[in-house]
């Protein structure tokens, strides 16, 4: 076995008290982060020895699965399965006082409290952390969540997202209040149809499109849920002839096979590179192949949004070319071979629309935007956070826009819109 590998298990079973399990599997894999960075991971999964394995390929109870970021230097992720450890001279906080956690955080990740992180909340034996920068909140936001058994044993932790040091951060005083920013507010009210669960009903609602606003009030970053490394296209797709022959799905291989050498080598993950212009024309012939023979009769019903690298394949996110005022809107995902440029499969999120034509047709608009504006004026939201800039490579001050409530805009009412969801 590779000696770098073997101090790696080595040090996994000394550092979590793993006197009393067997390695089991172990191996690598990648990812892009928000840097463009490739981060190797070494995983290992340790059953306990006295435990029987299960038939079927899952993890039996007690399971160690154990995550060491390379390009780091440091473990991430200790998880064990269904919360229960079999784990002697590991880590335990018998006291299980967050003081002891965070100290013990701070030597792990080398972050440090009350500038890069804090404590988000706690329950019981939980303790979630998120990333800040001298207390104010980021966007991405880090996240690390630690957990304890009734004895105080450390059942899962796990670092997940950046956490910004000093010299990413283009620090400045925060001048942003909402009256400053009042017309912005309210270009964020929209009139959205929220399909309810419970009452079965689509409900017309005005609610708040949460966004940034730089600190000089003159500019907004929109709230990106994807990373930013995709390429826009926004193509209506058109043809005149449909193709009429049978689509056949491919199974999607997401697993990759990483060498130890590509891993402690830091070889760039084929997802970092960019998608060449000929790569994106070649990627937009291949969606108007598909849909020409998946969907034969929506010519210019379907754009295509953006291309995006993902585990050898560039996905293509398309949507329906026309907007309603539905929450969920119709789209497809469409995964096309890098190589080949042939699609290869797709999702539609037509099924988990179609549960909605079910639902009671919402009520008539009786309420204006203004009107509506007036009543929540008051509950939005302006707080500051530092969001990374992509085009400074630094995380610049801005305000967090959003509110909690909306207004109905069949009747009126303020209401709260996690009840609605």
């Amino acid at each position: 076995m590779d000696e770098r590998i073997q101090k790696l298990i080595d040090s996994a079973k000394t550092k979590f008290g793993l006197g009393d399990y067997y390695l089991e599997t172990h191996g690598f894999f990648r990812n892009v982060n928000i840097f463009n960075e490739t981060i190797y991971t070494f995983y290992m999964e340790w059953f306990p020895k006295h435990v029987a394995k299960p038939d079927d390929d899952s993890n039996p109870e007690g399971t160690a699965v154990i995550e060491f970021n390379l390009h780091a230097g440091k473990f991430e992720r200790a998880i064990f399965v269904m919360g229960k450890t079999y784990a002697k001279d590991g880590i335990a906080f018998p006291n299980m006082d967050s003081n002891d956690i965070i100290k013990w955080i701070e030597e792990e990740t080398g972050l440090i409290y009350g500038n890069q992180f804090q404590l988000r909340r706690q329950k019981e034996r939980e303790f979630y952390f998120g990333g800040c920068i001298d207390g104010v909140d980021v966007s991405p936001a880090g996240l690390i969540e630690v957990k304890l058994d009734s004895d105080g044993k450390l059942t899962m932790f796990s670092v997940l997202g950046p956490f910004p040091s000093k010299n990413m951060v283009i620090e400045e005083t925060y001048h942003l209040s909402f009256e400053k920013i009042e017309h912005l507010a309210k270009e964020q009210l929209k009139l959205i149809e929220f399909p309810s669960d419970e009452q079965k009903k689509i409900i017309p609602v005005y609610g708040v499109e949460e966004i940034f606003v730089t600190n000089d009030g003159r500019s907004t970053i929109p709230i990106e849920l994807d990373d930013p490394f995709y390429v826009k296209i926004d193509e209506i797709i058109l043809w005149d002839e449909p193709i009429n022959e049978p689509f056949d799905r491919k199974e999607i291989r997401w697993i990759e096979d990483i060498k130890a050498e590509q891993a402690f080598s830091n070889e760039p993950s084929p997802d970092s590179f960019p998608i060449t212009k000929e790569e994106q024309d070649r990627c937009v012939q291949a969606v108007k192949d598909f849909l020409r023979q998946v969907y034969p009769n929506d010519t210019g019903k379907w754009m295509l949004k953006t291309l995006k690298r993902n585990k050898g394949y560039i996905h293509a996110k398309v949507r329906a070319n026309y907007r309603d005022y539905r929450v969920f809107q119709r789209k497809l995902e469409i995964i096309i071979d890098a190589n080949r440029f042939q699609v290869v499969n797709y999702l539609d999120t037509e099924m988990m629309l179609q549960t909605f034509d079910q639902f009671q047709k919402p009520d008539k608009v009786t309420v204006t935007k203004e009107e509506a504006f007036e009543k929540i004026k008051e509950l939005f939201e302006l707080k500051p956070v530092y969001v990374y800039d992509f085009e400074q490579k630094q995380y610049v001050l801005c305000g967090k826009l959003d509110c909690q409530y909306g207004v109905h805009a069949a009747g009126g009412e303020v209401i709260l819109l996690d009840e609605l969801i």
